[in-house]
């Protein structure tokens, strides 16, 4: 019996990892049939959300239509055994597609390549636990990418609402070129676009004043609740089909006064390996002249992917009160990727808008992605042939509904009363997206990076006091801070009069650096060359232990600044009283508590 027990632990530990890169070994056992019912509806109602949508970002990233249909799917299969988020739905999103169009050059090979080597990326930053480098992207770094996003994304899109072609997709030449050319507008596509866009708005709006209806309501009364959040929840496919049916009526007629989307290839995308050299007439581009195009897409790609998608999960979880993991989030995305590129998909990433639909209907486990996967799978099969009729502006409508609610005009004034310094990151990093989308992202990281460099460099330093100064940092010293440190305090101490004393008070500083320990050292023997006396207070052990590692030449220590202003005040330029030697005091205090031996 005895020989039996030491493996249960070894096989308890191996079920919970097991658990943990397989969430959903954790609810699939506690499945029941009352949780079914709300995952039909909410995979349903998710896929007449997707479908639109895919086919409208595919536009956004400058690619043929049906490539947001190949890249629906899978991410929704896969994020319902790896995902560890009930309401999170992997797929095509506006700032994925923004990315895509920057970075592959509306190539879908490149694409496809792409999303293999993103996937690939995010897979080795999950297995190496690399989900802290979120850390280091700042809120006002997203904050800004995610609304110049939104501007960027809303108007690449008024050309499609007015009817226009050959508009350029850099922006300032993208406004010059709209602008100088509105006269082309085509009537039918504007009509339409505008129409589309009131109903979406309409229905956003209906759906957000809509009173919950109780049990205790009249039959009729909850029926029509149910019509009402239903058309408000699908809103995207209803507007889609109802465009589509005009431009059919127009098609039967025999003229068409509406620019439509065209031929999109019928049935599901083959299954092959992703491409890793492109063909071209002048001879092949080989895989490494390929990622060097793409350069530093490659970094953006996969790290905004991760930044998507956990800020969407956390956000919902912390509604629900469940944890999220990052690098469980990362094996989940970057497996979906990499399966993805096998099926002709670019880079996917969580989508906040389908997300918030997930949870509104109620969705009690990722297995509603597997209904909504099957769904787009089911339009790819057999409903390509109706989507040549769907008109490019209703499509337009759709986009500009998705991404205006990201842009975030609160966010300057809370900023403006938090912290203005915020607002400098935050600033450039909107501005440089407007030039190019790595631009910004890069510029407000590198800005958000001086910044916390600079609060390193530069800790707040309190000094009180005339005869005897009280030096307080308000934080711990890295070496950055230690020339400030030494230039405070020389330039305070030997503007005195008279010499003085100078106490250090410690009690904010728990950890320190060698570079510090020299500096600290360079400073006992400036001031004692100007006869003034340099103490130190209220030492963590963790720094008192650095200190006498180093035996700094009179270095002196007191347990509070009470006490070292008044063995030091009676002793102000260092001389005239008894010695005293705190490094033995120090050091019986550390064998007292244990932490010398």
């Amino acid at each position: 019996m005895w020989a039996r027990g030491p493996p249960e632990p070894r096989r308890r530990r191996w079920l919970r990892a097991l658990r943990r890169r397989l969430p959903v070994l954790g609810w699939l056992p506690r499945y029941s049939p009352g949780w079914l019912q709300l995952d039909l509806i909410a995979g349903v109602t998710v896929g007449l959300t997707v479908v639109p949508q895919a086919l409208a970002y595919a536009e956004v990233a400058g690619l043929p239509p049906q490539y947001g249909l190949y890249s629906s799917f899978v991410g929704c299969f896969v994020y319902c055994f790896l995902g560890t988020a009930k309401d999170v739905t992997l797929g095509p999103t506006a700032i994925m597609s923004l990315l895509v169009s920057s970075y592959a050059f509306h190539d879908p090979v490149y694409a496809v390549l792409l999303t293999f080597l993103s996937g690939c990326i995010q897979l080795a930053m999950g297995l190496l636990h690399l989900g802290f480098l979120l850390d280091f992207i700042s809120c006002p770094v997203i904050k800004g990418f995610t609304s110049a996003a939104s501007i960027t994304i809303s108007f690449n899109q008024v050309k499609n609402i007015l009817g226009l072609h050959g508009i350029p997709r850099q922006f300032f030449l993208q406004v010059y070129e709209t602008l100088r050319r509105i006269g082309e507008t085509r009537p039918g596509d504007a009509i339409l676009g505008l129409v589309c866009l009131a109903a979406l708005a309409g229905l956003r709006e209906m759906k957000s004043r809509l009173p919950p209806a109780s049990h205790t309501e009249p039959l009729a009364t909850r029926a029509s609740y149910l019509i009402v959040w239903t058309c408000a929840t699908a809103r995207n496919a209803l507007v889609v089909l109802f465009a589509g049916l005009v431009a059919y009526c127009f098609q039967l007629r025999g003229s068409q006064p509406l620019t439509l989307t065209g031929s999109i290839p019928q049935g599901l995308p083959p299954c092959r390996l992703p491409p890793f050299s492109k063909a071209e007439p002048n001879g092949t581009v080989p895989f490494g002249t390929m990622v060097e195009d793409m350069g530093v897409g490659l970094a953006v790609v996969p790290l905004m992917g991760l930044v998507e998608t956990v800020a969407i999960a956390k956000a919902f979880a912390s509604q629900n009160d469940y944890r999220i993991d990052p690098n469980q989030e990362l094996l989940a995305i970057g497996f979906a990727n990499v399966l993805g590129s096998f099926f002709s998909s670019y880079p996917i990433t969580g989508s906040f808008g389908r997300t918030a639909v997930n949870a509104q209907t109620g969705v009690c486990t990722p297995a509603g992605g597997l209904v909504t996967g099957a769904l787009v799978l089911l339009s790819l099969a057999y409903l390509t042939s109706l989507f040549y009729y769907i008109p490019k502006a209703a499509l337009a409508a759709v986009i500009i509904s998705a991404v205006v609610p990201m842009f975030d005009a609160g966010i300057f004034r809370t900023l403006w009363r938090v912290k203005r310094l915020d607002l400098v990151p935050l600033c450039v990093t909107f501005l440089f997206c407007f030039w190019e989308v790595q631009y910004g992202i890069v510029a407000g990281v590198l800005v958000s990076g001086i910044l916390l460099l600079y609060s390193i460099a530069r800790p707040p330093l309190k000094v009180l006091g005339q005869g005897t100064l009280l030096v307080q940092p308000g934080s711990s010293l890295h070496f950055p801070a230690i020339e400030h440190l030494r230039d405070v305090i020389c330039s305070r101490a030997l503007s005195a009069p008279s010499p003085c004393s100078i106490i250090l008070d410690c009690h904010h500083i728990s950890s320190i650096d060698y570079t510090v320990v020299v500096g600290l050292a360079e400073l006992l023997q400036e001031l004692r060359k100007h006869g003034i006396s340099l103490a130190f207070c209220s030492l963590q052990d963790q720094v008192l232990r650095a200190l006498l590692a180093a035996d700094l030449e009179g270095f002196r220590h007191f347990p509070s600044w009470e006490e070292a202003e008044r063995c030091g005040g009676a002793e102000p330029g260092g001389s005239g009283a008894a010695p005293f030697d705190s490094t033995s005091t120090s050091e019986s205090s550390l064998l007292h508590k244990g932490l010398i031996q």
